[in-house]
Parts: C-alpha cells; structure tokens; sequence
C-alpha cells in the first residue's frame, strides 16, 4: 500500500499551503519560505544545509537498506498582481504564486512528514530538493553544481507540477518528452534613416523586419518534421522614432522551443540564414543572438511506466497527458539521474480553478494537496526499495 497523510499532516500541507502563498517571493529572494523549510525540517529532525542562496536540501535516511531517491519542489513565484481574491491571496505587491509552486513546496514538505514517521521502517534514504528560482534565472544546475545530487548519490528523481488540464485527484506520467527548451532570440535589423518623404534616400529597416517575422514561420511550416514540435515566436519588437523618420534600426525578441535536442541544435542556424539572408535581400543587415536556457524535459521511459503501473496498482487514475511547449528547469536534474516529472490535476470549475498557471487569477482546488503527497511518498519508497529500480548505467555524469 502507498503511504497515506493523515488528517493531522494534510491540515499541516494545507497551512503551509496558504503560509506560502500569502507571502511570494521571486527567485532567489525566497529567504522566508527556505526558513518555513528549515523549521518544518528541524521539527520531523530532517538534517538538512544551504545551498544555491536560498535553496535547501534535507536526506531522510531510513532504517532499512536500499537506494535513494530525490524529491525536489520550486518554492519561487512571478512577478505579477494576485486576482483571485482568496482569503489568503498574496500580500506582496507584484508577487504571486500563480504556478503553484506554493503547493509544490507544501506537498513536499507533507511528503517529508509522512517518510520521516515510518523511518525505521524506511528502505533507503531520501534527498528533499527545495530549489529557488525556477521561474528565472534557474536554480537546478546552482544545485547540482553544488552536489546536490551527490551527498547522498540520488539514483532517481521525481517532481510534481500542479496542472489545471487534469481534474483533482488524477496523476499524469508520460514516458519522453514532456517540457520543451526554451531558448531567447533577438534580432536587430540595421538600415539607414532618413526622411520620411524621401524613403528612396534612406534604407527603411522596417519592411525587412516585417518579412523576416513572417519568412520565421516557414520553420515550423516548411522546415521541421511536422511530427516534430517546435516553436519560433517573435514577442517583441521595436523600431524607429516617430512618423516621419525612416527607422535605421528594428529590435525583436522572441522565443525558440523544441522537444526534440536534434530540432533545437537546428533553430539558431535556420534562423540567422532566414534572418540575414531577408535582410540583405532588402540591402539591410541582420545580427541574431540567441540564448540558450533550458533544455527539454524528457522523463526517463522505464522509470515512468513503472511508475505509473505502481500507482495504477493502488487505484490512482493516472494518464499520459501530452507534453506542453513550456519549459521547467527539472530538465537538468533529469539529465543526470533518472527522472520523472508528474503532473497532479487541480481543475475544479466549481471553485473556478480554471485559469492556467502563470495567470492572475490562477487557483488550485485543495483537494489534490493529499494525492501528491502520496505520489510523492511513493516514488520515494518505490525507489528505496527497489520496486522502481533505475539501472545505474542510466544515471549521467
């Protein structure tokens, strides 16, 4: 049977829950909530030590022998203004857990409670990853640089992620992809300004700007497998002084995403030849930028559908959702252990816990707090026992 949270512990996961979310704060400035950490981790006697600023680890070791296994939340919000109007909405301006990570922490804190009372009878041990600023700039690899995966060497990891596409109470483990790279673009187009009555005496970088935003599609439409996904989004763009200048230079930004590593290696350069190649075509210059962030998630296949049955077996409604174009940077930690991302269903339309993440009125339904808390106890005692075993040859670096 998985590991069951009592009342006692859900009203707790609940409370931190609201603590958490009444409070935000953006990446690597969560010094509050890694203190509501620490102190929930000293009261189950959780050793647990600093790293990445503001991040905490705590290992749980159990009294029977057996592997170890990484549980890791985000504990960062985003820098937009609640709408919800909840009893317990944020009371920080410009702050707002409106993707969950409020209920990512609780629940691993929960799932902190329920290991940490059966210890002895625990098999293996288990790392607690509480990981600032996941929302930007990123701080897995900060982590991880700093041995977050190493003392106790972590054979597996899992995260959840709160999705309002499942209803309350379902669990989706897809095997493969299930976030895309995110990646940012800029472009600046150069010409040469002018009046505007006399365009023929100056070199207008408009025109080509317009054409190179639409020539981009042809990537996705022409140039990748359409079995393939991918991403090419201008989001910005700026140019020129007023109506009658000629603008001499046009400034794009936009965003690059892909599941596949083979189809993001391909963007910058299908890009830059789209780019500076429409702009000469015009007598105007071209200079693309590109930054590399994330890379995609991709859930280990085997430790997924193990998973997956194991929940099964315990008569948890579970489901493959299809993978999302959004980006997480759990994607580092599954590039060097074994790793599942679970997504655990919050939509409930009578409480208008509709809105998507990332959205001012964005909500959960609290009733789903318990089943991750007991997703999460049960890759962790999965993994210990062996019951959800990943192959040393499948952990990285």
């Amino acid at each position: 049977m998985l590991a069951q949270p009592n009342d006692s512990v859900i009203a707790r996961v609940v409370e931190l829950r609201r603590t958490i979310h009444r409070h935000p704060e953006l990446g690597f400035e969560e010094h509050a909530t890694a203190a509501l950490v620490e102190a929930e981790l000293e009261r189950l006697k959780i050793p647990h030590r600093r790293v990445a600023r503001t991040g905490v680890i705590g290992v749980l070791r159990g009294g029977k022998r057996g592997r170890v296994a990484g549980l890791r939340a985000d504990m960062d919000a985003l820098p937009l203004d609640e709408r919800t109007n909840l009893p317990f909405a944020s009371e920080v301006s410009g702050a707002m857990h409106a993707c969950g990570h409020d209920a990512h922490t609780a629940m691993l804190l929960g799932a902190a409670h329920v290991l940490a009372s059966q210890r002895e009878q625990l098999p293996g041990s288990v790392v607690f990853l509480f990981q600032p600023a996941e929302e930007g700039p990123g701080g897995a690899q900060p982590m991880i640089d700093e041995g977050a995966l190493d003392d106790p060497r972590v054979d597996a990891i899992a995260m959840l992620h709160v999705d309002i596409r499942l209803e309350t109470g379902a669990v989706s483990v897809t095997p493969g992809p299930v976030n895309a790279s995110a990646d940012e673009l800029e472009i600046v187009v150069r010409g040469k300004g002018g009046h505007g009555a006399s365009p023929h005496t100056a070199l207008d970088a408009i025109p080509p700007s317009a054409a190179i935003v639409l020539a981009l599609q042809n990537i996705a439409s022409r140039e990748t497998d359409p079995l393939d996904s991918v991403v090419v989004t201008i989001g910005t763009i700026a140019g020129g002084y007023r109506n009658n200048i000629i603008a001499d230079e046009v400034r794009m930004t936009g965003t690059l995403r892909a599941h596949d590593p083979r189809v993001r290696e391909e963007l910058e350069a299908r890009v830059r030849r789209i780019a500076e190649g429409v702009a000469a075509a015009y007598g105007a210059q071209a200079a693309v930028h590109v930054t590399y962030g994330y890379p995609p998630v991709v859930n280990d296949a085997a430790l997924a559908e193990k998973f997956a049955a194991v929940l099964g077996e315990e008569g948890m409604p579970v489901r493959a959702l299809p993978p999302t174009m959004g980006a997480e940077d759990f994607a580092y930690f599954a590039q060097r252990v074994p790793g599942v991302l679970v997504r655990l269903g919050v939509r409930n339309e009578a409480q208008g816990a509709v809105h998507p993440g990332h959205s001012a009125e964005f909500r959960i339904d609290e009733a789903a707090l318990p089943v991750g808390v007991r997703t999460l106890a049960a890759f962790a005692i999965g993994v210990g026992s062996g019951r959800l075993e990943a192959p040393e040859s499948l952990r990285k670096g």
